[in-house]
């Protein structure tokens, strides 16, 4: 594991080591026999051990890490049932979302939609990082254009927890470009102004993404 020398101060330097150590575990460059201890990590960054310790912790709030018999953090290793629960909130907020938008059959929404889609699915260097924030966007605006923020704020705890990240680079084992998925026929469902058909067509989505990633996990 190659981590890069830290001097930059606009950003909280535990910021920087949260993501250069987010972007370590989603590249793979940090796996699951990698024992993360503070003391190595600040000492190979170049920093005090107070940033990197910050980081450390919020990565275990996060559920990304889990601390080691052995002293330091480990990967966390997700449950079933755990990914079963995440996908089940999914559902749960993104459809609502659905009906609501059904409702409205709002024509700008639906173009907004559109453009979003072809917007944020014109990747062109692909990578587990780029395919999960281009799918986070775009499932994202379906939830912001019914402008209740208590359902953002759901959607957000749910998919900015770093378990999603995690559960996301486990699909690059089978195919990552399919963790996309139609979502131009999500719009199309929502264009008919049929509730239930918008609900559906959602809840169909979320379990084909729930599937893939049983696959991925089935695999590992």
């Amino acid at each position: 594991m190659a981590l890069k020398s830290i001097r930059s101060e606009r950003k909280r330097l535990a910021d920087e080591v949260y993501d250069q150590l987010m972007d370590a575990i989603l590249s793979g460059e940090i796996g699951t026999n990698d024992r993360l201890v503070q003391e190595k990590l600040a000492a190979e960054m170049e920093i005090s051990r107070t940033p990197v310790r910050e980081a450390l912790l919020r990565l275990e709030q996060d559920g990304v890490l889990e601390t080691s018999p052995r002293g330091g953090f480990v990967l966390y290793r997700i449950t079933q049932n755990e990914i079963r629960e995440l996908y089940q909130a999914r559902a749960a907020v993104e459809s609502q979302a659905a009906r609501i938008l059904a409702s409205q059959n709002d024509g700008f929404k639906n173009r907004e939609l559109r453009a979003t889609i072809e917007r944020e699915e014109n990747i062109t260097s692909p990578s587990v990082r780029a395919y999960f924030d281009a799918n986070r966007r775009i499932h994202r605006r379906f939830v912001e254009l019914i402008e209740n923020r208590y359902l953002l704020e759901m959607f957000d705890n749910i998919w900015n927890r770093g378990i999603a990240f995690q559960l996301f680079s486990a699909i690059e084992k089978v195919d990552l470009s399919k963790s996309l998925g139609d979502h131009v026929a999500l719009v199309e469902a929502i264009e008919t102004g049929d509730k239930g058909v918008a609900l559906e067509a959602f809840i169909d989505h979320i379990q084909d993404g729930f599937d893939l990633q049983m696959e991925a996990v089935a695999s590992d």
